[in-house]
């Protein structure tokens, strides 16, 4: 939904590290949108290869769209430091490029919910707009719900209010209507103080 949108809306090139998800290329492609892949593992170093990364985002055009794992990069499990998360996302407001986080993984790659997106918490700190794709299906264990949620980051209440308008009559003609039974369970759980609180002891 969030590429269909950016299609509509934002298109540009969409930068996918290398490696990535597998899933992550074919989705991107079915929306229309052109794929690149950025520098992003050394095997030989079995860390991030930082300042090829840097060169190729820095040679991007501006306004190109960047897929990011917030945390437990799948499928090398190797994540930016916090400095290095403020080096990108100073890079990327330079260039007015679009941050597409996929969030898979909260509270799996420390065991701690809020240090798990720290990188979406220095893009904000930043100004940046972006996009956030929520799954709940691993820390929620609804494989068969498919249960998350899209967040786009607007700068003001009046841009939200017109994204939301335009993303609307991207989920229309889609699915129209999401499933409800996961959705409830996830909105039940962080709704409660008590309940959200034993499964945070599970998380960790």
């Amino acid at each position: 939904m969030g590429f269909e949108f950016l299609k509509t809306y934002s298109p540009g090139d969409v930068y996918v590290s290398g490696p990535t998800w597998g899933n992550h290329v074919a989705i991107v492609k079915k929306a229309g949108l052109n794929v690149i892949e950025y520098p992003y593992f050394d095997p030989v170093s079995k860390g991030i290869c930082w300042v090829k990364l840097i060169e190729c985002l820095h040679a991007a055009k501006s306004g190109s769209i960047v897929l990011l794992h917030v945390c437990a990069h799948n499928p090398t499990g190797v994540d930016p430091n916090p400095e290095q998360w403020k080096e990108l996302a100073l890079l990327m407001k330079e260039k007015k490029m679009v941050a597409f986080f996929d969030s898979a993984y909260q509270g799996y790659a420390s065991g701690d919910l809020e240090k798990d997106v720290i990188a979406i918490k220095i893009f904000l700190e930043q100004g940046l707009q972006m996009i956030v794709s929520q799954s709940f299906a691993k820390n929620f264990g609804l494989y068969g719900e498919r249960i998350g949620a899209l967040h786009i980051v607007c700068r003001s209440k009046d841009i939200a209010e017109k994204v939301m308008s335009q993303v609307k009559l991207v989920i229309r003609p889609m699915y129209s209507n999401p499933p409800l039974h996961g959705a409830r369970l996830v909105s039940r759980v962080l709704g409660n103080k008590d309940l959200c609180a034993r499964w945070k002891v599970f998380l960790s």
